[in-house]
């Protein structure tokens, strides 16, 4: 058979075996027999050391033709079998119904922060942010705190450098607020806090906060009152009756602490709230006037209110969680217990 004559049946071989590959092994297959090293097309090449000068241009020329038909040939089969049948050839039953996808939701921490600070920007207050970790001056010394005061301890304060460390509290932002701006400033400031603390049920190493600052002139104590008692009975509800309790706090003066109602025992007494019928909710106070001095307010001039709300009591009031712990373990079924709308 004249070589010509062999290539052209070759050829028709490839294009027939093409057709019926069926599947990636089929694909596979037809690659190793005609297109790897020890192919067919392969040993065609090597024999062309046999023939003649004059023969060989043309039989390397149709044997390349050949090479690259098997190649696109083989490609074309394996694009088509990765990506499987096109879905127009799937038949599909329209009658059945759609597969339900589960959603996700709020952590009840992040809930519990948006729902608080949603109630005080609906008062005209605006949101204010601040790093996590806080120098000496930020997190104490302007806020009041005196060397010797015991939240300076190793034992409530993670320090990560001679004058660094987490900070305990969300309060060094007003520091801030304060020293980038002038009054009047109106702010909430949401954010993690940290505390060098035995876990428990009721503690953590850490936990969130919503702190609140108003400074203006003319600010008194009956405006913080009236701010506070509205924002409870915004979020706690219009049954519950409210106090405030003389408190201490390095930064405010006088100082204060927020009381309900037990909303379990609705005030009678019970394990929840100690039997006194009453639920701290916040801190409160007047900003002291050293707190001024140190970010250049004259004291003289400007007053204002501070207050700090801790989120997971909060929450825990609210619904009735007994353990911190829970709101940080990422347990699903917790978590699953409060989905809302």
């Amino acid at each position: 058979m004249d070589i010509i004559d062999a290539l052209q049946t070759l050829s028709e071989e490839i294009k027939n075996t093409a057709k019926q590959i069926s599947s990636l092994k089929d694909a596979e297959e037809f690659r190793v027999r005609f297109l790897a090293r020890k192919g067919i097309i392969a040993e065609l090449f090597e024999a062309m050391k046999e023939l003649d000068a004059s023969e060989k241009p043309q039989v390397g020329k149709r044997l390349n033709e050949l090479r690259e038909t098997a190649r696109k040939l083989y490609m074309e089969a394996r694009e088509r079998f990765e990506k499987g049948p096109a879905i127009t050839s799937v038949p599909i039953d329209r009658t059945l119904p759609g597969r339900t996808l589960p959603v996700g939701h709020q952590h009840i921490i992040t809930r519990t922060i948006d729902e608080i600070t949603a109630i005080f920007i609906s008062m005209g207050f605006s949101i204010a942010c601040g790093p996590e970790i806080e120098t000496d001056w930020y997190n104490f010394e302007a806020l009041n705190f005196p060397p010797d005061h015991p939240a300076r301890d190793m034992q409530d304060t993670f320090f990560i450098g001679n004058d660094l460390m987490l900070r305990t509290h969300t309060t060094p932002v007003q520091i801030r607020a304060m020293e980038n701006g002038k009054p009047p400033i109106r702010i909430v400031m949401p954010g993690r806090v940290f505390r060098n603390e035995v876990i428990s049920a009721r503690s953590h190493i850490q936990f969130h906060q919503v702190d609140g600052l108003y400074v203006d002139e003319h600010v008194t104590f009956a405006d913080l009152k009236g701010t506070l008692v509205a924002f409870a009975k915004r979020y706690y509800g219009t049954a519950l009756r409210y106090r405030f309790r003389p408190s201490f706090f390095p930064f405010t003066e006088p100082s204060a602490e927020m009381d309900i109602t037990c909303y379990l025992c609705g005030g009678k007494g019970c394990r929840v709230c100690k039997n006194t019928g009453w639920l701290e909710i916040l801190g409160c106070g007047m900003v002291d006037p050293n707190v001024f001095r140190a970010v250049n307010y004259d004291p003289d001039r400007y007053t204002g209110y501070a207050f700090g709300i801790g989120i997971e009591r909060t929450a825990m009031l609210r619904y009735g969680i007994d353990d911190i712990r829970i709101l940080f373990e990422n347990d699903l079924r917790i978590n699953r217990q409060f989905i809302w709308p």
